[in-house]
This record gives C-alpha cells, sequence and structure tokens, in this order.
C-alpha cells in the first residue's frame, strides 16, 4: 500500500488527516477544492462532496469513497476515524485558524499530533513514477522556451515574450504553468521575482526567463539568461561565475550531503570571485506538486539529501541598475551524484 512507510516509520500514529489541497492530490492523484484524506495501516478513505463524487469513484484508487457536505465535514472525519479505531491521529497543519478550532473541536476524543513534516518528508523523496512526469514536465517548458526566445527581438515587451513563453508550455502539452512565468529585461534582470511589464527589450541587454510546466500534477522549474546581442564586459564575466558555480555544485551534489553544504559549494565559489553580497537567495529547492517543497537547499537547512529528492540548482547574481544572472537547473539527487533533468543550453547570446 502506498501509505505503509508512514506507519513503519510513526508506529505511534494511528491514522494520518491530510486536508491541504497539495497533500490529497500527492496521495489521490485527483484536484480539488474540497476533502480530507484519511490514511491508516489498513484502510485509506477520501472524503469529498458531490461535486467531485463521479470523478473520485473512477479515479482515485486504493481509497474508499465518502461524500458529505461542508457543514458536516469535521464531523465526517471524526466519524470515519472511529470506525477505523484511530485514537492517537497525526494531522497536517497547513489550515487557517477557523478551519483548525473546527478540527479540533471535532476531533476532541482524538489525540492530535501535528505531522505535517512527516508528509513533507514522504513528498520529498520521489518514486520512478514521479519523476518520470516530473522530468516530461522539464521537457514541456524546454520545448515551448526553445520556441518562444526566437521571438525575442528588439522591441518586443516583457508582457510579450512571457505570453508567447505560456503559449508555448499548453501548446507542447502542459496543463498549466508552474507559477507565473519570470521574464525580465535589462536592469529588471537584477529583480529575482521581477513581474513582467511594458519594459521593451533593446540592443545588448539581457533577458532572464524563470518557468515551469505543470504536466500530471507535477512541476518543473528552469531559468535562463540570455543577452540580445553584447551583454559587455562585466556581465559577461558575471554569468561566466554563475555557469561555472552551479556547474561545480552539480559535480559534486550527492545524497548524504546537507542542504546547506550543498549550497556551500556554489556559494562559495560565488564569494571567492568577489559576489558573495549579490547571492541574496538560496541555492535551491525541493520540487514535486509544489514549485517550491521539500528539501530548502539553503545556507541554514541541515536535511540531509536523500536518493530520488529532486531539488533545484539555482545560484545567481545581482547587481542593482545593471542586470542580474541566474541559471537553473532541476537535480535527481542519487548515492553518487545526481541525474540532471534540464538539457537546455546555457549559451549567453541569442
Amino acid at each position: 500500500m502506498i501509505t505503509s512507510d508512514l506507519f513503519e516509520n510513526n508506529p505511534k500514529i494511528d491514522a494520518f488527516v491530510v486536508t491541504d489541497e497539495s497533500n490529497r492530490y500527492y496521495f489521490t492523484k485527483m484536484e480539488t477544492s474540497f476533502g480530507a484524506v484519511i490514511l491508516s495501516p489498513a484502510h485509506n478513505v477520501f472524503i469529498t462532496d458531490f461535486r467531485y463524487e463521479s470523478e473520485a469513484r473512477e479515479k482515485v484508487v486504493d481509497f474508499e469513497i465518502v461524500i458529505t457536505t461542508y457543514s458536516e465535514f469535521y464531523a465526517k472525519i471524526a466519524e470515519v476515524l472511529s470506525s477505523i479505531g484511530a485514537k492517537t491521529v497525526g494531522y497536517g497543519e497547513k489550515m487557517y485558524i477557523d478551519e483548525y478550532n473546527s478540527f479540533k473541536t471535532a476531533l476532541a476524543g482524538f489525540k492530535l499530533k501535528p505531522a505535517e513534516s512527516i508528509i513533507e518528508a514522504k513528498r520529498a523523496v520521489k518514486t520512478e513514477e514521479e519523476i518520470s512526469i516530473i522530468k516530461t514536465a522539464q521537457q514541456i517548458a524546454e520545448t515551448a522556451l526553445k520556441r518562444a526566445i526566437s521571438r525575442a527581438k528588439a522591441g518586443i515587451t516583457e508582457r510579450e515574450l512571457m505570453a508567447e513563453i505560456n503559449y508555448e508550455m499548453i501548446i507542447a502539452g502542459a496543463d498549466k504553468y508552474s507559477f507565473e512565468t519570470i521574464v525580465a529585461f535589462g536592469a529588471n534582470t537584477a529583480q529575482p521575482h521581477h513581474h513582467p511589464s511594458d519594459k521593451k527589450l533593446e540592443k545588448n541587454e539581457l533577458i532572464l526567463v524563470d518557468m515551469g510546466a505543470k504536466y500530471r500534477g507535477y512541476c518543473s522549474d528552469m531559468t535562463r539568461t540570455f543577452c540580445l546581442g553584447n551583454a559587455g564586459t562585466k556581465l559577461t564575466e558575471v554569468y561566466g561565475i554563475v555557469k561555472e558555480a552551479q556547474e561545480y555544485a552539480i559535480k559534486n551534489i550527492k545524497a548524504g550531503m546537507t542542504c546547506n553544504d550543498a549550497d556551500a559549494l556554489a556559494r562559495e565559489y560565488i564569494m571567492s570571485n568577489g559576489y558573495g553580497e549579490n547571492f541574496g537567495h538560496s541555492f535551491g529547492h525541493g520540487v514535486g506538486v509544489d514549485i517550491h517543497e521539500a528539501p530548502r537547499v539553503g545556507a541554514n537547512s541541515q536535511t540531509v539529501l536523500q536518493p530520488n529528492m529532486i531539488i533545484t540548482a539555482e545560484p545567481g547574481i545581482y547587481l542593482a541598475g545593471l542586470g542580474g544572472v541566474r541559471i537553473e537547473d532541476m537535480l535527481v539527487v542519487k548515492e553518487d551524484g545526481v541525474v540532471n533533468l534540464t538539457t537546455y543550453d546555457k549559451k549567453l547570446n541569442i
């Protein structure tokens, strides 16, 4: 059963209750705006309402389907838990305060244990099927970028290039975008999370694209920095440093390493070249059902990388008023290194 390891590793928990939308999708592989997943060693239950009943009965395997209403939702969770004999219940803490209060009141007869970290840890290590789906999502994104970047000519706006990329992702097979596509030109590339504007591309300006396709419920994530013409001495140097820092980290990351050590591989390289203060974000993060999920690959994370975790490798250097460079790939962590799911080239000039 897909949940057996949860109980092998947490024998004092009789059942888990999952209400967060992303976690529900992870276990059921069905998108719903309402519901709960109840996991136990011998019996799994998916609670939802009439809007999703027929689809759930058709698509959700290995779960009993229970239909309820919003007003009876928490009482139904308690009823199901009682029916399976649960006494100690692990629950995901991703709830609004009013939801938590209703949940706690309805489950007053059970011993409640926060368990979001347990669910996150399970999601962080991908199955071979998940890796295959994420690889396909990445291929879709690369196909889209290849088509769209050919239209990056002087005069196009950031909004227009973003629209071209988004269109091409859907045409290439994406169900949706992993997140709001970032397109930045010129000095705007120094803003890591720039929102595309009506700024027009000029000759010899940088173009930064951060994008991802979502396919069968899983995200991809990729950043490339280009230049329409000649980036100049300073930004060309910065591009080379970021590329070398990423390559050095990718070559040395492997299972058993802590996330802060993985972050340090790129960060120390950038620092040694005089740009430490210009790399202000983490080296990477996990990717899966959500675009940002465990593990966080940053300077303060002691999480140990495990085989089949998928993480991003995205060092960057940002120079206010001039421009910024970020290069991002997705890696599958293995015992002796990584498998890079990103094949898009890293040429600066287009």
